[in-house]
């Protein structure tokens, strides 16, 4: 179509091949115009998933036809998304940076600084606000059934026992590498979307897999300005299945196991709009209500996943239709949690912050 957006994805790794890339060309009225790749197996690849897009080596590259594209998206290792970033920008081209939005909360308001200067366009990619559990949970709190919400446990747990050797497990602190980076900008994110900013935060950040240099197990409780704590886990040597979500009311509780199925469902060729699309497995679904011996539950469907919305309010946002999906001052926010997570777990105690600030 003539009025189709046109974008540029940097990077066509995980990120870029398995989420943003078939999520935009899914979306209508956005086309995968051009995909940075400096690997020939990934240039491969993306030719033959995307023949309609231009396959580029790198950044200069794609900033060298700027004005070819209305938006870019930086799906690149975490130590770039800022450079990359503040490229865009410069050049006047609306962003989606993928999480965690850089390495540190001072880097990633000098990004938004500069897109509100330049009067640029940019959210971040905290894609699981679209998870079909955490929409589950966000539906049971908002429907008042839980009564008063004094506690939510929130667990990401992986079984990844050997070291991989990319970006993510470097110990740099410019990679932004570890756990709390990779999957705590998701459920920091997620905490903070239900219960709004933290006061206190306690951290226990651990390195458990032999020769690891970041960290692979963490604990994060958070103290919420309107008094809820969160209980946040994160785990590359989970071995066995916990719930994914608990949240604890006056009134009941619910509790939730299984993970949302989209990214396998990606990775296994479906698309938004194809039947199953974003539907978990109905013994997955989360349990409501009181056992207290006479089990006064109720079994709550989950909702159906729903990535999709993301990319479809990017486009209506650069069509001046809507706001842009993510307002990244939610981002900053998660990453003065998680730099407080850092701190309180180096320092083992408890980290003070500004709730109207977010400074510690």
């Amino acid at each position: 179509m003539a009025d189709d957006l046109r974008v540029g994805i940097l990077g066509y790794g995980i990120g870029g091949r398995v989420f943003h890339a078939p999520l935009v060309a899914s979306t209508p009225g956005l086309v995968p115009s051009a995909i940075v790749t400096a690997n020939p197996e990934r240039a491969g690849q993306a030719r033959a998933e995307y023949p309609g897009a231009e396959i580029v080596p790198d950044a200069d590259a794609l900033f060298a036809r700027a004005g070819d594209l209305d938006l870019v998206v930086v799906s690149t290792p975490n130590r770039t998304h800022v450079p990359l970033a503040l490229r865009a920008i410069e050049l006047g081209l609306p962003v989606v940076v993928d999480k965690p939005f850089a390495p540190t909360a001072a880097e990633a308001e000098q990004v938004v600084a500069a897109a509100k200067a330049k009067g640029v366009g940019l959210t971040v990619f905290q894609n699981r606000r679209w998870d079909s559990d955490f929409l589950t949970v966000r539906k049971v709190i908002e429907s008042g059934r839980l009564g008063d919400v004094f506690r939510f446990e929130s667990r990401y747990d992986r079984w990844v026992p050997k070291i991989k050797d990319n970006w993510r497990e470097f110990g740099d602190p410019a990679e932004a590498g570890g756990l709390l980076y990779d999957l705590g900008a998701h459920i920091v994110d997620q905490a903070l979307q239900l219960f709004g900013p933290v006061t206190q935060v306690y951290a226990e950040v651990d390195r458990r897999r032999a020769g690891v240099q970041v960290d692979d197990d963490v604990f994060v409780a958070l103290h919420h300005a309107n008094g809820v704590r969160s209980h946040l886990w994160a785990s590359a040597l989970a071995a066995t299945r916990n719930p994914r979500f608990r949240v604890l009311g006056d009134r009941a509780a619910f509790t939730k196991y299984g993970l949302d199925v989209q990214e396998p469902q990606i990775k296994d060729g479906l698309r938004p709009g194809d039947e199953g699309w974003g539907v978990e497995p109905e013994a997955d679904a989360g349990t409501l209500g009181v056992d207290d011996g006479t089990d006064h539950t109720e079994t709550v469907p989950t909702e159906v996943g729903r990535y999709e919305d993301f990319y479809a309010q990017v486009r209506d946002a650069l069509r001046g239709e809507a706001a842009f999906p993510v307002d990244p001052a939610g981002s900053v926010a998660a990453l003065r949690v998680i730099e407080a997570a850092h701190r309180s777990g180096t320092e083992g105690r408890v980290i003070m912050l500004d709730y109207q600030s977010g400074q510690q």
